[in-house]
């Protein structure tokens, strides 16, 4: 729900239900979302702008002009509506839930009602100010040595120290029957290495560096204007050392297995057995290492830095992650850095929207760090999912899916550019796929998770406890085939290392997905999402694991010769794309999206074309169904962020800002070209020999 009457006035008049509260501390069941008569929005619409100039802009343009950002968000876009009805429902649940919960539940409903009363219970959490984090604290400080402070940092996965290096546990990409542990690169708490190398982003270290002055000195930490300066020094030396996002990508280079011995001859100076100890691993056979050569350096580093430095950082860290569950000076630092510094926000979420957030985890747009650490996110998502996500809607999912996956064999078939035996594995692996839809099959148990109405910090500690517990603790059993990596409240999709798919349950709703929409329009929507997904598991990553998931080169040369080609020439579109003065499109970073980006929509109007069985497409308000198809997905990505948030992304995020979501793939799509008339001298225009075809 907004702040800003004005945005509330606008979102009325697009027909999108907004439910206000019912009175002071409760809230009323919100209404579902809805786009014009037949799922699209025609008001928002800027004809005076040719769709071969910026089809983004004629499709969204009316809206983007009369729609503010509101003050506690770094943006507004139709997901972001997505998640403020999650967010709303979530709230009716939590509040719901609370009224029932006793002091300290036994039941899933119960747990989730008390960790929400214990969030809201301000005036509690302002009465201990530090004291909720003084055990870590007190840990730091007893930790006199480069080893004790090096397994405290193993801590990490489970409660709110921070560490320089990230333990992970995955499905092994060589031997798919087992997990493995991953080691990664960490320590960094700004959003990129580009924060502290590049001089675009001096202002944002510099304010950095202040945050971490304001946290140690609020924990009493001696020295603090010292120790900030100290740390800022500290990470820009990881940083330094550090792969960038884009060498990060390269699943042939991530992948490097070692023992614990021979980790502690590549990378010595970290004391690699009771970091992993302290992570409850014990002593495993293997761990996999990401970055290969930057773990040694940031062990070097690590080994060089003086205790007393690495004592303050680990303080700071405790201090940042806790943060949101902490008194008003601790949250509102947090604030001031993560959210309005860092993307532009301007106001604070009120709090029970942040008490959604440390309960249900994903992320709603809150932009800090409560869906990092300690939540009951599976319990929420089976609460979710039983009041708000019918069967039926399920069932309709995975129809359009069916559809999508027989769209997407038949293009294989057709390829041009690939030769036969790498086709034949191309189908093995798309009919591979399970595609999972809405919540998991297997709710997951918190019978052993204590949660407290009085005990906020607690209760986030107990809960993290409680989830490494589950991975760790299946870490030497079979995979998982049934597994999720989302809960049903997330509102994203994603394809996983166990050749999965999933749409959890609040992505499924307009303008992904709406079951009263014209068909073209869902087509373009949730069709090119789908798409989307099952395109990762062919983009410049997916297309090198085979249909077991194994990692494995099973293309000709030739055809991945080619394939690298049509990259590279997508991926130069993209990097000239330019949304800010100075602020490029990283098309290296991107590459993987924007290749789903492409495949999605071209599959999403595949898909349609097949639904119609040889009939000709309704024409619609002036419409044809191709049309429709691509304002579909035009008003999927509807939105905008804040300058901040832009800048932030370019260097952070793989996925390109929503314009060039939009303009960038259908750009080097013929039908498009087709349906709104695009001719040379339009800003979009691509001769047809110049387009990427590459699904």
């Amino acid at each position: 729900m907004l702040k800003s009457t004005t945005a509330l006035a606008v979102i009325l008049a697009l027909g999108v239900g907004v439910a206000l509260a019912a009175g002071p501390g409760l809230a009323a069941e919100p209404a579902p979302l809805k786009y014009g008569a037949w799922g699209f929005d025609l008001t928002a619409r800027d004809l005076k702008t040719r769709p071969g100039d910026d089809f983004f802009r004629f499709a969204n343009g009316a809206w983007l002009d009369r729609t503010p950002i509101p003050g506690d968000k770094p943006g507004i876009s139709l997901r972001v509506l997505e998640s403020d009805l999650a967010e709303a429902r979530l709230r009716t649940i939590m509040e719901d839930s609370a009224a029932k919960a006793g002091h300290e539940p036994s039941t899933v409903e119960g747990k989730v009602g008390a960790f929400y009363k214990a969030f809201m219970d301000e005036g509690r959490v302002e009465a201990l100010g530090a004291r909720p984090i003084a055990p870590e604290l007190d840990a730091i400080r007893a930790a006199t040595t480069h080893d004790r402070i090096g397994a405290l940092m193993g801590r990490h996965v489970k409660d709110f120290e921070g560490s320089a290096f990230a333990i992970g546990l995955d499905v092994d990409t060589k031997d798919i029957a087992h997990y493995a542990i991953y080691l990664s690169q960490a320590g960094l708490g700004l959003p990129d290495r580009d924060y502290y190398l590049k001089p675009a982003f001096a202002e944002k270290k510099a304010a950095y560096r202040a945050y971490i002055e304001t946290l140690l000195t609020l924990e009493g930490w001696p020295d603090a204007a010292g120790k900030a300066a100290a740390i800022v020094a500290l990470e820009t030396r990881i940083a330094e050392a550090s792969w960038t996002k884009s060498e990060q990508r390269n699943p042939d280079t991530t992948y490097n297995p070692y023992t614990v011995a021979a980790l502690e001859k590549a990378a010595p100076g970290f004391p690699w057995k009771a970091f992993l100890a302290e992570a409850g691993l014990g002593g495993p056979a293997k761990v996999v290492v990401i970055e290969k050569t930057a773990l040694p350096k940031i062990a070097a580093i690590y080994a060089a830095t003086p205790v007393d430095v690495l004592q303050a950082w680990l303080a700071f860290n405790v201090a940042d992650n806790a943060a949101p569950y902490l008194s008003k000076p601790f949250a509102t630092a947090a604030f001031e850095m993560r959210q309005k510094t860092l993307s532009g926000q301007a106001e604070e979420q009120a709090r029970w929207k942040r008490g959604v957030h440390a309960v249900s985890g994903g992320d709603y747009g809150a932009g800090d760090r409560s869906d990092r650490f300690g939540n009951l996110g599976w319990a929420v998502g089976e609460l979710y999912t039983a009041r708000y996500f019918p069967p039926a809607a399920k069932a309709k999912v995975q129809a359009l899916v069916a559809d999508l996956k027989t769209a997407y064999a038949a293009r294989i078939k057709t390829l041009d550019w690939m030769s036969p035996a790498t086709k034949t594995e191309a189908l093995k692996k798309l009919a591979a796929y399970n595609v999972k839809v809405g919540y998991p099959d297997k709710p997951r148990d918190y019978s052993k998770v204590a949660i407290r109405d009085d005990d906020l910090v607690g209760d986030v500690r107990r809960a993290a406890e409680g989830d490494w517990a589950f991975y760790a603790g299946r870490q030497t059993g079979p995979v998982d085939r049934g597994d999720w990596g989302m809960t049903p409240q997330t509102n994203d999709a994603y394809n996983g290392s166990l050749i999965d798919i999933v749409f959890p349950a609040v992505i499924l709703q307009p303008p992904i997905f709406d079951p009263t929409a014209d068909p073209a329009i869902n087509y373009g929507a949730v069709g090119g999402v789908i798409g989307h997904e099952l395109t990762h598991g062919f983009d410049d990553q997916g297309r090198k694991y085979d249909s077991k998931g194994t990692l494995r080169d099973w293309w000709a040369q030739a055809d991945a010769r080619t394939f690298e080609a049509r990259a590279k020439v997508f991926g130069a579109q993209y990097s000239a794309y330019e949304p800010l003065p100075g602020a490029h499109v990283n098309g290296a970073l991107t590459m993987g999206e924007n290749i789903a980006d492409l495949g999605g929509l071209t599959l999403g109007l595949d898909a349609y074309h097949a639904s119609l069985h040889g009939r000709p497409a309704p024409v619609i308000d002036g419409l044809t169904g191709d049309q429709r198809v691509f304002l579909g997905w035009a008003q999927a990505w509807r939105g905008k962020v804040r300058d901040d948030a832009v800048r932030r992304q370019v260097v952070s995020d793989p996925h390109s800002p929503r314009q060039y979501r939009v303009n960038g793939p259908v750009r080097n799509i013929d039908a498009w070209y087709r349906a709104f008339g695009v001719k040379p001298g339009d800003a979009l225009y691509i001769a047809p020999e110049n387009r990427v075809r590459i699904w």
